[in-house]
């Protein structure tokens, strides 16, 4: 039921043609400079694990090359995004 609550909320946002409140506005704001403090202040050592259990999880469905694969945060304006870029050499086949 929750689930279907924020699907619906959502739908809302992106078909109202109403203006949002100054409410709404510095809610969002507030919402994204947390979010933004908190990626930006993540441990070095954390983010290292981070990038090795993602390496792990898909390697064992994608043989990937490990010595060409890169992840990170990236930071932009009021976003910040994890990207991976990963060599992948073959899928694997289920059994």
């Amino acid at each position: 039921m929750k689930g279907e609550f924020i699907v619906l909320n959502f739908l809302q946002k992106i078909f109202s043609c109403k203006e949002p409140s100054s409410k709404e506005i510095a809610k969002e704001r507030l919402r994204l400079v947390l979010m933004h403090d908190r990626c930006s202040s993540i441990d070095s050592h954390l983010l290292e694990n981070l990038k090795e259990e993602i390496i792990n999880v898909v390697s064992k469905y994608i043989e990937i090359d490990k010595k060409e694969s890169e992840i990170s945060l990236d930071h932009e304006e009021d976003t910040v995004a994890l990207v991976a870029n990963i060599s992948v050499r073959r899928i694997k086949r289920e059994d």
